[in-house]
């Protein structure tokens, strides 16, 4: 198996992980975020799917491995159907369709760049300054914002955080494979920790009173998006046939979002179906 099937591979079974974390960490929130089972619960499997996401970027690129992450929601959708006893429509077969076919062109158009993916320590610093600061802004707005907006700040946030710890991780990664473990900066391994943690606890507040649908969906177009972003503008990653394959990129990335948002409206109706079943 090639790098891209290992960095494939990984990353659908950090997706799977991620998926059943997040439905955990939404009942975490649902219950007053009280039980120690269930946050034992949601902590093993985001630190599973944490530990994949890493290794399979060792195999290949943050663009690659990140876009791999919107399937969450996909993966999410068929819990929730069995948590609540409802079906999938038709409707969100056509949205998990929309977002494979996006992301499988984008699998198949993304290079690997030809120089290792190394970051200066200026660099990483501002990197980390900038991240902080959007971070930072889209907590504040989220403090007096209604709760839906409340919601997709936060998760804004986390998903923000999120995906610049995997370009960070992706940068000490390559430190190490190239120069050994003297070569890694403590700052950039520090700042992986930081953001990462910070990702956690900004994406388990926002499920808090909005369900998983709004939070989840914003998280997974968030990530992949600022992570990819900063792979081309910091790592020089590209894609192939120039020009028009940037533009079947940009038309396949849309495609992909509108079925992630899609199944983010399909399962908060499943959701609310099953909880109005329950009741």
């Amino acid at each position: 198996m090639g790098s891209l099937g290992w960095a494939v591979v990984l990353s659908l079974l950090s997706v799977a992980a991620y998926a059943g974390a997040a439905v955990a960490q939404e009942r975490l929130a649902g219950s007053g975020h009280r039980g120690r089972s269930r946050w034992a619960t949601a902590l093993l499997l985001t630190g599973a799917g944490a530990g994949l996401h890493v290794v399979a970027l060792n195999f290949g690129t943050v663009a690659v491995v990140q876009a791999l992450g919107t399937l969450t929601l996909l993966f999410a959708l068929p819990i929730e159907v069995v948590r609540y006893r409802t079906r999938i429509s038709p409707a969100s077969w056509r949205d998990a369709a929309a977002t494979v076919a996006g992301l499988a062109l984008i699998l198949s158009l993304s290079v690997e760049p030809d120089t290792p993916a190394l970051l200066t320590r200026p660099v990483t610093h501002r990197l980390g300054l900038i991240t902080a600061g959007v971070v930072f802004v889209c907590s504040l707005g989220a403090w007096r914002a209604g709760p839906r907006s409340r919601a997709v700040l936060l998760a804004a946030a986390a998903g923000t955080a999120f995906g610049i710890s995997s370009v960070l991780s992706k940068a000490v990664l390559t430190s190490f494979a190239t120069g050994g473990l003297g070569a890694v900066s403590v700052s950039a391994a520090m700042l992986v920790a930081a953001f990462a943690v910070c990702g956690y606890l900004l994406g388990q507040l926002s499920y808090r009173g909005a369900g998983l649908a709004a939070p989840l969906a914003t998280v997974s177009v968030t990530n992949p998006l600022v992570a990819a972003v900063a792979g081309v503008v910091l790592f020089g990653e590209g894609v192939r046939f120039g020009t028009g394959g940037l533009v079947t990129v940009a038309v396949a990335a849309l495609v992909m979002g509108w079925g992630v948002v899609g199944l983010a409206r399909r399962s908060a109706a499943s959701s609310t179906a099953g909880l109005g079943a329950a009741a």
